[in-house]
Formats: structure tokens, C-alpha cells, sequence
């Protein structure tokens, strides 16, 4: 399945990044968790949950728990437990009529991580991992089809309620972020459209 789809192509021509979105194709998407996404992963006590409806009416929910309670079992299997929430199951919901969903995993602080995972999820109501998570009413079951790093130049550190430095401020010179001059991306960086 490709990765870009006909609007995403027409905005790369247009802001000369075609090679550049390419290039993150080749070099970081990847189709299973590696060891280092599942510590990665299974290290955070939230995520975001994008579905959406079967004619395509998005959501985007916040879902949380202890630490480790999003675990990665496999390399091409992701887990996590629903907890009682509000009654209106529009995520469950959403994946029982539109299996298609994304996953978006943040760590914010002095050193920023964004881990983005999109493809398909099946509800379990009585999946045998259950009783490994407590209070959970269903298991949701996640394969990937597109895991890939996301540039965290934009998150914000809370503790120090600092924005990111990467914010445009007028008068200002960009601050470009490292992995733009790194070897494999910087021959197809486009030049900074302000």
C-alpha cells in the first residue's frame, strides 16, 4: 500500500519536498515495531487514537493509563485496553464500522519523541489478555501498515513552560532542526518556503 496518496503528492510538488518525503519513506517508515518503538511505546501512559466514521467523519481521542498499559507483544502486534469511559463509544465505535485508525505516541520534556502508526483494529471482548489488564472491558488489537518517526521540533516542555524554540518568531532567523544537515536527508531538503 503507498505510503502518499494524490493530495499528498500535489502539496510535495508544490513545496518542492517530493524527495525529500520519499527519502523518509525509504530510510524510516517501516511496517513492524522494532525494539525500539515497543520501549519506546511501552514506556508512555497515553496516546492519541485517530478513527473515523464509514463515510470518513474523523475523530481524535486521548486515551491513558499506567505506564506499559499500550504493549507491543509482538513486532506486528500492538495492544491496549478500553476502560470504562463515557458510554458513547465513538472510538470502539468508529473501529467496530472503520477498522482504519492512527496512533500518535508524544513524549514531551528536554528530549521530545513523536512515534506515528497507522493501520487497522479489531475490538476483543474476550480477548485471553484481559485478565492481564486490570479494568480493562475489551481489548483493542492493532496491526501496523505505516509506523514512522515524526520530527518533534514543535512540542512544547511543560516543566519548564517554555514553547519549542522551533516556533517561527518575527524578526527572527528559523532555527533549523539537526536531522535536516544529517547525510541521508540533506541533499533533498527543499529550501525553507516563509
Amino acid at each position: 500500500m503507498p505510503m502518499y496518496h494524490n493530495g499528498n503528492r500535489e502539496l510535495q510538488s508544490l513545496f518542492g519536498s517530493t524527495a525529500l518525503a520519499d527519502r523518509l519513506e525509504q530510510r524510516l517508515r517501516h511496517s513492524e515495531f522494532t525494539e525500539d518503538d515497543k520501549t519506546f511505546i511501552e514506556s508512555l501512559d497515553y496516546f492519541f487514537l485517530a478513527t473515523a466514521t464509514p463515510v470518513g467523519q474523523p475523530d481524535c481521542s486521548f486515551k491513558g493509563g499506567p505506564v506499559g498499559f499500550v504493549r507491543v507483544p509482538q513486532p506486528d502486534l500492538l495492544v491496549w485496553p478500553d476502560y470504562d469511559g463515557n458510554g458513547m463509544f465513538k472510538s470502539l465505535g468508529n473501529i467496530a464500522v472503520n477498522p482504519s485508525v492512527g496512533l500518535l505516541f508524544i513524549r514531551m520534556g528536554d528530549k521530545p519523541r513523536r512515534l506515528r502508526a497507522n493501520g487497522r483494529a479489531v475490538i476483543s471482548l474476550d480477548d485471553p489478555l484481559m485478565p492481564d489488564f486490570i479494568g480493562a472491558q475489551a481489548i483493542i488489537r492493532f496491526t501496523p501498515i505505516d509506523i514512522f518517526p515524526n520530527c518533534p521540533r514543535y512540542i512544547p516542555d511543560p516543566a519548564t513552560a517554555e514553547p519549542s524554540p522551533y516556533i517561527p518568531n518575527e524578526g527572527e532567523p528559523p532555527v533549523e532542526p539537526k536531522w535536516k544537515s544529517m547525510d541521508m536527508f540533506k541533499d533533498v531538503v527543499p529550501p525553507r518556503k516563509a
